[in-house]
Order: structure tokens, then sequence, then C-alpha cells
């Protein structure tokens, strides 16, 4: 699946709202660039969507069914 498909499911499944899945995007992105970047580039970059998904935190605690099981 390249970004594209990503992006297209993303918006499918109403995805736009879920922060995992846009950080997923940004990582299959980031793949897909990893060719162009140097190795500092690609480090940043994968430490700034880390960072990303770290701020999620437990959010979601208590909302399982609703955050992971929408559309089931």
């Amino acid at each position: 699946m390249n970004s594209r498909d990503l992006a297209q499911y993303i918006e499918t499944v109403d995805g736009i709202h879920k922060p995992w899945l846009l950080a997923q995007l940004r990582l299959k992105k980031l793949q897909e660039r990893r060719s162009s970047l140097s190795q500092a580039e690609y480090i940043a970059e994968l430490a700034e969507i880390q960072d990303q998904l770290a701020q999620l935190g437990d959010w979601w605690v208590g909302r399982e069914d609703e955050v992971f099981r929408q559309g089931r």
C-alpha cells in the first residue's frame, strides 16, 4: 500500500480524526521519500513522528470501543 492508497483508506473510514492513522500516513510518506533524504533528515522526521505519537499518551483509555472498534 502506498501513501495515496493509505490516504484514500483514511478518508473512506473517516479517519481524519484518528491521529494514529495520520501518523501512519506520515510514516508511509517518509518511507517513500527515504532515498531523497540524508540520514540526519530521516532520523529527525522519524523522531518528530515518534514524539507526536508519544503525546497521544493514554487519551484512549476507557474509550477503546469508541476509538478502535468503530465500524466493526
